[in-house]
């Protein structure tokens, strides 16, 4: 009996404190239960899964399209697979789209474009992605965000080449994250803005060595160190720099240093599955460790970074120089079946090079072709000794198709500088010969039964619509053009015929056109636009039309006069000429 009280006393606490739970319960929603459910997870785990498809399958239900884009970006966080992130990333934006909100597109795309570059190392199509972030986020408000977006784009401009326009945008992001960590904010708000700052000066490091400004460099390696080693908040980009510091000792000549360093990098870039940067440390080990005179353990680490480039088929310029080292090894050797495999692993890396690095076209095929001709006759010997007559007719095959290769790019590439030239001073004389207003009844066989009025109004909107730059509004017809005119599509395309002398079509492909390549030849920024992006800004609506089009207007493909009006453009800049319009 005595137990009782004690005993009641227990009851009464379950039950206040069940009805504790059951309030806290009702206090929260359902969304936030099942986010609770994975909510501790790492990244990548997939146990999360199966709560993210029945958050996604009650935000459908519900049409609760701001918590099903968070359904899909917890899908994109949680699924392992890269392929799985990417339908995720698509999902989200298909989501985003039905809020009318610039801000959530904006960063759907954004998400995409992460996936593209963070997971495939597709840079291109990860440009696309951001580029399209880009356009929707002009009207934004979050300082953060847009510097963000600053950064990823001048990271993917560093990676493919275009350093001088990569150093301009994160010169811009390094700026503004630094300025907002040194306010009075929110702990967050500091930490997110100092790692923002952190990482743009590491990009800038790497953008400084590539381009030969070493002193640079150094600087920012020296102040990146120095601000992360001693912090457990900011290893990963201690890792970073530590990378850089060892690449700066090899450079040095100091190998020992340099495998120490970048050995102790590895495993915070490791630990983000940066398999490309990876790639650079293992070949960077390998390098130091072939000066020192280990060949034994250089070539174990080119082939640590081989592994990981058939797995992933990527690979970074720096990496490429691994085979060559390679098959110099094997063929002190005499293992020509080990020059074979590498010689090949270099073809299909340079194709990659190819495909990844535009502006490497030309440097890869004067380093690539002595060398692969010493190894191919070297190959062809040992094979016609064997008696091998097969593998000789392949080999001989293919570098006599690299030959003809050869010659097909010069030839191709002199065609393009004519093309280019003509262009060029189809540009700079625009205004007095190929201006689209000098067709002035070029039909005068075309009898309009229209009044003068009518006319004259049509073709004093027309001139209005031109000067405006109207025309690049997307999904822009004749009979749409017309209601706004206040007239009809009949009229409207009629006095465009006689006095534009070309169809409506025709017509506003033209404005288009003239409008996006003078904007490319003129504000330095749109040479760094995808293809997508350039056809977004002139309102032609998909990449393939605007390459199309612009070929047929221009004579040249877009891609071979933004390449060409880059170096007119690096040539100026190295002579300190400012008689360009940058």
């Amino acid at each position: 009996m005595k137990n009782f009280p004690k005993l009641y006393l227990l009851l009464f606490l379950i039950v206040f404190i069940s009805s504790l739970k059951g309030q806290a319960k009702e206090q929260y929603s359902d969304y936030y239960i099942l986010r609770e459910n994975y909510r501790g997870l790492s990244e990548n785990d997939t146990n999360a899964l199966e709560s993210i498809q029945h958050y996604i399958a009650k935000a459908k239900k519900e049409k609760n399209y701001q918590q099903l884009i968070q359904g899909y970006l917890d899908g994109i966080l949680y699924s392992s697979s890269p392929a799985q992130k990417l339908k995720f990333a698509d999902s989200t934006i298909y989501a985003s789209k039905f809020t009318c909100d610039n801000q959530k597109i904006s960063a759907a795309y954004l998400e995409k474009g992460v996936v593209y570059y963070f997971h495939f190392k597709n840079y291109k199509r990860a440009m696309d992605e951001y580029m399209k972030a880009y356009q929707y986020s002009k009207k934004g408000t979050d300082e953060f965000y847009e510097h963000r977006l600053i950064y990823l784009m001048g990271t993917l401009n560093n990676y493919i080449g275009k350093y001088d326009m990569a150093l301009e945008q994160l010169k811009v992001a390094s700026g503004h994250f630094e300025n907002q960590s040194l306010k009075s904010l929110h702990p967050n708000l500091i930490y997110n803005n100092l790692r923002g700052y952190l990482n743009s000066i590491h990009q800038m490091a790497v953008c400084y060595r590539n381009l030969g400004n070493f002193r640079l460099a150094d600087s920012l390696i020296t102040k990146g160190i120095s601000e992360t080693a001693s912090s457990k908040e900011y290893m990963q980009e201690y890792g970073y720099f530590l990378k850089e510091k060892g690449i700066q000792q090899f450079r040095q000549k100091q190998y020992t240093q340099a495998i120490n360093s970048i050995n102790s990098s590895i495993k915070a870039i490791s630990a983000v599955n940066d398999f490309a940067w990876v790639t650079v440390c293992y070949s960077y080990i390998g390098k130091s460790y072939h000066s020192l005179g280990d060949s034994k353990q250089a070539v174990s680490f080119f082939k640590r970074a081989d592994s990981i480039f058939k797995k992933h088929n990527f690979i970074f310029p720096e990496v490429r120089s691994n085979y060559e080292l390679l098959m110099d090894y094997y063929k002190t050797k005499n293992n020509v079946h080990q020059q074979y495999f590498y010689s090949t692993q270099l073809i299909k890396a340079d194709r990659t090079l190819y495909k990844d690095f535009d502006y490497l076209t030309t440097k890869i095929s004067k380093e690539y072709n002595p060398s692969m001709d010493r190894e191919a006759n070297k190959y062809l010997r040992n094979e016609i000794a064997q008696g091998k007559w097969s593998n000789l007719k392949i080999t001989s095959i293919c570098l006599l198709a690299l030959l003809i290769l050869i010659i097909y790019q010069e030839r191709k590439q002199n065609r393009l500088v004519l093309k280019y030239k003509k262009l060029e001073h189809a540009l700079l004389n625009r205004d007095s010969e190929n201006s689209i207003d000098n067709y002035d009844k070029l039909q005068e066989d075309l009898c309009l039964d229209i009044k003068d009025e009518i006319k004259d109004d049509i073709l004093k909107k027309l001139d209005r619509f031109e000067k405006n730059g109207e025309f690049i509004e997307f999904g822009l017809t004749a009979p749409k053009l017309a209601r706004k005119f206040d007239s009809n599509s009949k009229y409207l395309t009629l006095v465009i015929l006689q006095y534009k002398g070309m169809a409506f079509k025709n017509y506003l492909a033209q404005l288009r056109i003239s409008y996006i390549t003078e904007r490319l030849y003129n504000d330095r920024k749109y040479l760094g636009y995808t293809l997508e992006s350039l056809a977004n800004e002139c309102g032609i609506g998909s990449r393939a039309n605007f390459s199309k089009k612009f070929e047929e207007i221009n004579g040249i493909k877009p891609t071979a006069f933004i390449q060409k009006r880059l170096k007119d453009l690096k040539f100026v800049n190295e002579r300190g000429t400012d008689n360009f319009l940058i």
